[in-house]
């Protein structure tokens, strides 16, 4: 048997430039500070082993370069005295040598320096062999496969996508599996890092030593025993893991040394935790923050608290997607009598399967489940043999990663996914531009616009005396109007109402089915577009309302109004016919001008009738224009300054869909 040491050559130069560390540490752990029995190694007074004290140098390299300064000192003062002037009588006085023994420390001198420098310079070239060795011996980074990568890919873009949407802390744990999925990455992937967790006089500081094969942690009645974790590494090169647990080098231990031992559990890191039901709040904290550090965990319970509410609640169920990476072990069988092991170990079978943990059972992907004794031995070896397959295949660190992207994407599925179907259908989209329509009186203005070409038509059809008629009552009418100020202030509030709820309509149809934040955005952008709204519908309103000027007329109106003419000349005609005989100056003769005033007449309201009736197609078609107009205006605007950001919110709500469809693995149902 040798000494228990610590990790490796790294740690220990880490010990000695922290001397009070090792010094604490020996108090903390005495059983630790000195060899095993049977140790043929010597062990200096620092703690440290022969070999690691020796390669540090730093006492040896002290005492070097104080000889060197008291050898210069004293080169120095013999060679200032034998140059001096000899008359002088402070330096004649008591002056004894005649420069040979000032010759004979020149060159003693000389030649110790020289013999300092070259060791020196051979212990830095060895320093610097050892670095490079070291170098050489720096385990490769973890590879993550590209089912894995392209799901990092999703999830980083889903969180960037989603920062202006939803609030940090809703993506905090995605952002934090980020992070150390991108810290793990970088460190050794040859190694497995696995936690020992449990409660209170579980036996897993027992479970730990009987592993490592030598009392490294401290084990007894008092609690809690463990203060802090503790590390023991089957194989060099996991400092940087064990610094990313925060674990300082004077609590880092190697196990016994055994070539089968470390050929079965090579590249093992086995940390001791504190009690995950301690008393004190720190052993807690440095429970649950190693635990999400780690990359598998062995979980101890035993025969009185394997059912215990805070395991099962606070860690196993909410570590049910983490089966895959997880040991259940049933620890102290060796105080249930008879069949009763196998009853407790079926019973924490099912809290297990009711937690929603699966078990890996029959060759299927899930947790290990096993029973053994950490006293007695009995079921170590079985143990170790489960963990040296597990560590073998050097997959665990990119289980636990996956399972943790599981995780973070199923508590942000409430801001992804609904299964409801979602998005802003064209029958919403006509109504709101309806409503906008209706906002602004498109249907009003056509049928203004159909009534001012049939005033037009009728001005242009129409008999003398009726035109006549309708000048004289338009000169009666008032020239502000005919509607009060009251009334187009009244209609403007009903206007701006109606835009309103088209706005707020719109968004609540938009928005429907989506998760809450997102649904919020889109209200939101429905908002700003809306401001301004109103006063832009008025301005199109009126440039696309009525044109300027009068309505176009048709190619027929002209021989109308030669018609109509010719009726008024007929009436004329035959009007003065009937004076004309009258006053005498015509013969007599009432049936032919008679005649023709009745035809002229009758003529004229029926040329007009004609007109009126040929008109009424293309007033409906110039009517129907300008209210196309005006609505095509209006559905413009309101599409420029709602529709087009709700659909922007909504494509953005569909791309962070695809994303955590990507991260997820499989689709979202239905939307």
């Amino acid at each position: 048997m040798t000494a228990v040491t610590d990790q490796d050559h790294t740690d220990e130069m880490d010990h000695v430039t922290h001397a009070g560390d090792a010094v604490a540490a020996q108090d903390e752990h005495p059983e630790n500070a000195s060899p095993v029995e049977g140790d043929s190694e010597a062990t200096p007074a620092n703690g440290l082993p022969v070999e690691a004290a020796e390669e540090t140098g730093a006492p040896e390299d002290a005492d070097d370069h104080a000889r060197v300064r008291a050898d210069a000192d004293t080169s120095g003062r013999t060679e200032s005295k034998a140059s001096a002037d000899p008359t002088d009588p402070e330096e004649s006085t008591g002056s004894w040598d005649d420069g040979l023994i000032a010759r004979r420390v020149n060159e003693t001198t000389a030649a110790q320096q020289a013999a300092a420098v070259e060791i020196r310079a051979s212990r830095a070239q060895a320093a610097h062999s050892a670095h490079a060795a070291q170098a050489a011996h720096v385990p490769a980074p973890l590879a993550y496969d590209g089912p894995l990568r392209s799901r990092l890919d999703a999830l980083r873009e889903l969180v960037g996508l989603s920062r202006t949407r939803l609030d940090s802390g809703t993506l905090a744990e995605a952002g934090r599996v980020l992070d150390e999925a991108a810290a793990r990455r970088r460190l050794s992937g040859q190694h497995t890092v696995v936690a020992i967790a449990g409660a209170t006089g579980s036996g897993k500081s027992q479970l730990f030593n009987a592993l490592a094969g030598v009392a490294i942690s401290e084990t007894g009645v008092r609690r809690p025993t463990t203060a802090a974790p503790i590390a023991c590494s089957w194989s060099d090169g996991a400092a940087t893991l064990i610094d990313r647990l925060g674990i300082p080098g004077r609590l880092r231990r190697r196990p016994l040394q055994s070539a089968e031992m470390e050929a079965q559990l090579r590249g093992l890191v086995l940390v001791d935790l504190p009690d995950h039901d301690s008393a004190a709040v720190a052993h807690r904290e440095q429970v649950d923050r190693v635990l999400a550090l780690v990359d598998a965990v062995i979980w101890v319970v035993d025969p009185e608290k394997y059912a215990d509410a805070i395991l099962h609640e606070r860690y196993l169920r909410p570590m049910a997607g983490h089966a895959e990476v997880m040991f259940v072990v049933l620890n102290q069988i060796d105080r249930l009598p008879g069949e009763a092991a196998d009853q407790v170990l079926d019973d924490l079978r099912r809290l297990l399967d009711e937690d929603g943990i699966a078990l890996g059972e029959y060759g299927e992907p899930g947790a290990t489940v096993l029973s053994l004794s950490a006293l007695t031995g009995d079921g170590i070896p079985e143990l170790r043999e489960v963990l040296g397959q597990f560590v073998g295949d050097r997959g665990a660190a990119a289980r636990r990663i996956s399972a943790d992207v599981d995780a973070a994407a199923w508590r942000l599925r409430p801001v992804y996914a609904t299964g409801r179907r979602t998005g802003l259908s064209e029958e919403a989209r006509d109504e709101f531009a309806a409503r906008l329509a209706d906002s602004v009186g498109a249907t009003a203005a056509g049928e203004a616009a159909e009534r001012a070409w049939l005033r037009n038509a009728n001005r242009a059809c129409g008999t003398p005396w009726l035109r006549l008629w309708r000048w004289y009552n338009d000169r009666r009418e008032p020239t502000t109007g005919r509607l009060p100020i009251s009334a187009q202030a009244d209609e403007e509030a009903t206007a701006r109402q109606r835009v309103e709820q088209a706005v707020r309509t719109v968004a609540d149809r938009a928005s429907g089915g989506l998760p809450a934040p997102w649904a919020q955005a889109v209200r939101e952008a429905a908002v700003r577009g809306s401001q301004g709204l109103p006063e832009a519908l008025d301005e199109l309103a009126a440039r696309a309302g009525l044109p300027v000027g009068r309505p176009p007329r048709p190619g027929w109106w002209p021989a109308a109004v030669l018609a109509q003419a010719s009726m008024t000349i007929l009436q004329v005609v035959g009007g003065l016919w009937l004076v004309g005989q009258i006053i005498g100056f015509m013969a007599p003769n009432l049936g032919v001008p008679v005649l023709l005033m009745v035809a002229g007449i009758i003529g004229g309201p029926l040329v007009e009738w004609s007109c009126r009736m040929a008109a009424r197609g293309p007033a409906r078609r110039y009517g129907l224009d300008a209210e196309r107009r005006l609505r095509e205006a209006a559905a413009g605007c309101g599409r420029a300054r709602v529709l087009d950001p709700l659909a922007a919110e909504l494509l953005r709500y569909r791309e962070v869909r695809e994303q955590y469809a990507r991260v997820t693995g499989a689709g979202i149902g239905a939307g």
